[in-house]
């Protein structure tokens, strides 16, 4: 749900434009990179936790021991890896945030904050899911 909330706060108004120019840039500081990245891992966090899901239901029909073992690792270093993406999403995020212009700003600012907001807690999120048992 993070995910979802990240990749739409930064789709739906994270690019915007000046009175003066048609030509739309990333709101955090004009650096496309900082639009590109959260709505990267938005979107891969949301398709893997989709993946994880489905391995989830079919897990308890899975009678191969190897199997389930190679998959409850696989759920485990996704998990921790996109804690640490999230963490830096979010460091990124924050970072340019903080060096915008408010006069660059004229809509968007509401989004631009959920956005880091969210992604400070899809860390906690994936740090659950890590910590999670089968």
């Amino acid at each position: 749900v993070f995910a979802l909330i990240v990749f739409s706060c930064l789709v739906g108004e994270g690019y915007t434009n000046l009175p003066t120019s048609p030509e739309l840039f990333c709101i955090f500081n004009h650096n496309e990179d900082a639009c590109r990245y959260g709505i990267g891992i938005g979107v891969l966090a949301f398709l893997a936790c989709i993946f994880f899901f489905m391995v989830d239901i079919y897990f308890p029909q899975i009678s191969n021991t190897t199997d389930r073992k190679y998959l409850v690792l696989a759920d485990l270093g996704f998990s921790g890896l996109w804690t640490f993406l999230w963490f830096i999403g979010f460091c990124f995020l924050t970072n340019q945030w903080a060096w915008t212009r408010a006069e660059d700003v004229h809509i968007g600012a509401d989004s631009a904050r959920a956005a880091i907001t969210f992604s400070f807690f899809s860390i906690f999120s994936w740090v659950s899911e890590a910590g999670r048992e089968h």
